[in-house]
């Protein structure tokens, strides 16, 4: 084997070594960063969420969120099924605050800050 083509082949086995370590350690597309304040305060101020896992808007709103959704106050409409129909829930997804007011849809986190003065973090502004 001649030295270019093993500078080469170097060259090629290196690229796709970052590449692959780019790629592993990226966040999902969607995910914005840590946001586990911010859905604790959403939590805090009373904002529930009422969905369904089948749902693409629920998804993307999770996806939004990305590991700090586990702080979002969540309601899987397909398994309580009487606590959506209580709440007059009649779309997916549908977040109803503490003072009974309702949001549905899929909500951009600045509406959720409007709605209930939680700060967003300055990386999402």
């Amino acid at each position: 084997m001649s030295t270019k083509t093993s500078v080469l082949l170097f060259g090629l086995t290196l690229l796709l070594l970052v590449g692959g370590l780019y790629l592993a350690t990226k966040k999902p597309s969607g995910t914005v960063g840590n946001l586990d304040n911010y859905a604790k305060c959403l939590t805090e101020k009373g904002m529930t969420m009422y969905g369904a896992y089948w749902c693409q808007h629920c998804k993307n709103i999770k996806k939004l969120f990305g590991d700090s959704f586990k702080y979002v106050q969540y309601v899987e409409c397909t398994v309580e099924t009487k606590t959506c129909t209580d709440k007059g829930v009649n779309g997916y997804p549908t977040f109803i605050f503490s003072d009974g007011s309702r949001l549905e849809g899929e909500i951009t986190l600045s509406d959720f800050a409007n709605k209930t003065s939680c700060p967003l973090p300055n990386a999402t502004q």
